[in-house]
């Protein structure tokens, strides 16, 4: 005789609350769990309690603790936030992969936070904020001169990875926390939490280091804006939204002010939109070669339908681009890709706090999100 399934009580509002911060739809559940849609929507709805194995299928695809499914009572948790990617048919829909990245966000956050406490760290952000009043360009000026980015230094990072890491290094250097997480590229580009300390910047390893260093900029002008929000920053889009508006030209100017873009223009006047002139100031400059046609269009050295043709012609280029980013990971070690992910204050943090046994080294392999084997590895790499 076949043994019988444990079923489980469970409160409905929980399991609600589970399902809905998941982003898994109901079809997606019934197939991972191998029954019917139909046998979902009545546990749901309370006329079936679901199986032990049942939650522990759920809890591994939902990535919550099984204790998560046996509350009283739904867990309050911080807003999602600000929506401002400008699609109306998905006002706060997100697919699964994003919303797991944005928990996970709020708990590397809410662990900075407690493990600085522990090293008497300072977590807040110590910036002058602005507001969208204000010129873009002389803010982005403003701070090209505070991270010390001088045309002499951006020409010499040899790689687009260079300068990201710069920059990276300088955000956190000010207490805001830089992560590289994989969501979907139409989905989300990036997010910036602003509403706790530390300040959390993620942007999406699926974007090729191009679009990534504009996402990283273009969050960082949200920050001095101070708001939390989700987006998707593009260098090409002609924003309705005033903030988002804002944000990108901050990002653009940034990363190729006006009395620079002009100058390079200039002198490579005769052969500007040539395959190999744009190829070549894409990668002296490390930024996009979309940027770079925007930028003339604005400054009169092309017209609007000359920039359209030009980056039609390079659409099968950056598909590709995209493509390579999206790839990218699956033979990185362990030890790169933490620091990859989390950044180096991250690790640190959870390194200094490891050496002044403040947490065990089991904490720290979990919230490393690493295996023993290369614990020795990541300690050596932090810069304490």
């Amino acid at each position: 005789m076949p043994k019988k399934s444990l079923v489980v009580d469970i409160e409905l509002p929980v399991l609600k609350w589970l399902i809905d911060s998941s982003g898994w739809t109901d079809a997606e559940i019934a197939k991972r769990l191998g029954t019917s849609t139909q046998n979902i929507q009545k546990i749901i709805a309370g006329d079936k309690k679901p199986t032990f194995k049942q939650l522990q299928e759920l809890s591994g695809i939902f990535k919550r603790p099984i204790a998560a499914f046996l509350l009283s009572k739904p867990k309050a948790e911080k807003p999602k936030p600000k929506d401002y990617r400008q699609m109306p048919e998905r006002i706060d829909k997100f697919d699964k992969k994003t919303l797991l990245v944005i928990r996970k966000t709020r708990r590397l956050q809410e662990l900075s936070k407690q493990l600085s406490r522990n090293i008497k760290y300072e977590t807040k952000t110590k910036l002058e904020k602005t507001t969208v009043s204000d010129n873009p360009e002389k803010i982005a000026e403003k701070y090209r001169e505070i991270f010390e980015l001088s045309l002499e230094r951006q020409k010499k990072f040899k790689t687009a990875y260079e300068l990201f890491h710069y920059l990276r290094d300088v955000l956190e250097d000010m207490n805001i926390y830089v992560f590289q997480f994989s969501m979907p590229v139409e989905d989300a580009r990036g997010f910036v939490l602003v509403d706790d300390s530390p300040n959390v910047i993620v942007v999406n390893t699926k974007d090729s280091i191009e679009a990534r260093l504009f996402s990283l900029v273009h969050e960082f002008g949200h920050i001095l804006l101070d708001e939390s929000v989700i987006d998707l920053p593009d260098v090409s889009s002609s924003s309705k939204n005033i903030v988002e508006s804002w944000c990108n030209a901050f990002s653009a100017s940034f990363l190729l002010p006006r009395r620079i873009a002009n100058e390079i223009f200039s002198e490579n006047k005769p052969a500007l939109t040539q395959k190999k002139t744009l190829n070549y100031l894409s990668r002296k400059y490390k930024v996009s070669k979309a940027m770079l046609l925007l930028s003339m269009t604005k400054l009169d050295f092309i017209q609007k339908i000359d920039y359209e043709n030009i980056l039609n012609q390079f659409k099968p280029d950056l598909k590709k681009e995209e493509g390579k980013a999206a790839k990218g990971g699956g033979g990185v070690p362990s030890d790169r890709k933490a620091f990859a992910e989390m950044g180096n204050k991250f690790i640190s943090l959870v390194a200094n706090n490891y050496d002044r046994e403040f947490i065990t080294y089991t904490d720290a392999l979990n919230y490393l999100s690493i295996k023993s084997k290369n614990f020795d590895k990541v300690l050596a790499r932090a810069k304490k």
